[in-house]
């Protein structure tokens, strides 16, 4: 009886970069229109301008490089890595704002290390950072969300202020915009020395209802289920963020244990910024992660370790981006020393 014989792999994967980073798109989706919902119109402009300038850097460097163009713009990376940025930026964040951080997210932190596969960075949360400690005023300009106050202003006024700097005529910048819950509870706390009296301040008060923060709570919960639906279809590995949620629990609930006057409680971490969005949707990212069993778990814990001590003891109001690219650097050395041991070898 004859057999075909075929050179190695005999599994064979039908996934490819494009099924990857399209099914982490559909999974970005519920959190997405929960974003749209509650902070409203520049959140769309975020991902017109962020998904145009990505793709538009994308195609001008691999003309550069002499590489084809379509094939890699049609894999997904540099749209997903748009989407990512676009939600993490404020929604009132200046057009040119969101162009200088696609555009180094992906011409310095993707291209400049040789494209996707290559770059030890997360590009996002690259591109995050160089606008973060360039513009940090601009990075505060988040509309009022849905249920605060008028909620966030109409189509007309956050064109006219993101496209061309403009506000309707008695209007200021600090009316239309509210800082975060996270941001509030820093900057209050030098004052007030008590979260209880910011939460139940009435200036802020509607700000803080539900568990993190008005519209903040139903982002994050859209975002877990769709990172559960991700690790369910095989497209993640549950390892990185279940390491990264127990650690930012434990960290945040023994510290407002110790003292709740000035420690946020543990769900109000878990379900308040881009922890969920982090957890199962950067973290995540096949290329600049962790990629050993064990090494998933040290390497999603450190990064909820990091996001603690930013958020509570650092100069911004959320470390995701800082606690991700710094564990990217040591991502590498996590592997070395977390190899599983090979098959038939005695001695490890």
């Amino acid at each position: 009886m004859l057999f075909k014989n075929t050179p190695s792999p005999h599994i064979k994967d039908n996934s490819s970069v494009q099924n990857i980073m399209l099914m982490v798109l559909y999974g970005l989706i519920p959190g997405t229109l929960a974003a749209i919902y509650f902070f409203g119109w520049g959140i769309l402009f975020n991902l017109s301008i962020a998904i145009s300038t990505c793709l538009l850097t994308e195609a001008i460097i691999l003309k550069m490089r002499q590489r084809e163009v379509a094939p890699t713009l049609l894999d997904g990376s540099a749209l997903l890595t748009a989407c990512l940025l676009a939600l993490a930026l404020p929604s009132l964040a200046p057009w040119w704002l969101v162009v200088i951080a696609s555009f180094f997210a992906i011409a310095i932190a993707k291209h400049l290390y040789g494209g996707l596969g290559f770059n030890p960075f997360n590009p996002a949360m690259v591109g995050y950072i160089v606008v973060m400690i360039s513009f940090p005023l601009e990075m505060t300009l988040w509309t009022q969300p849905m249920g605060v106050n008028s909620g966030w202003p109409d189509f007309i006024t956050t064109f006219n202020w993101v496209f061309l700097g403009l506000l309707p005529f008695g209007e200021t910048i600090d009316s239309l915009s509210m800082a975060t819950p996270m941001d509030l509870i820093k900057t209050q706390l030098n004052q007030l020395h008590d979260i209880t009296e910011t939460r139940n301040s009435a200036e802020y008060s509607p700000l803080f209802s539900g568990i993190s923060g008005t519209g903040w709570q139903w982002i994050n919960i859209l975002f877990l289920a769709g990172g559960i639906w991700l690790i369910i279809k095989g497209v993640i590995d549950w390892r990185i963020p279940t390491a990264f949620l127990i650690s930012l629990v434990l960290i945040s609930n023994t510290f407002s244990v110790i003292d709740y006057s000035t420690n946020s409680s543990s769900l109000f971490h878990v379900f308040s910024g881009g922890t969920m969005l982090c957890a199962f949707f950067i973290a995540t990212d096949p290329v600049t992660a962790s990629t050993t069993p064990q090494g998933r778990w040290i390497y999603g814990a450190s990064i909820g370790a990091l996001v603690y001590i930013i958020r509570d003891w650092g100069g911004y109001p959320d470390g995701i981006a800082f606690a991700v690219v710094l564990m990217n650097i040591a991502a590498p050395l996590i592997d070395y020393y977390t190899q599983p041991k090979v098959y038939g070898d005695l001695d490890r």
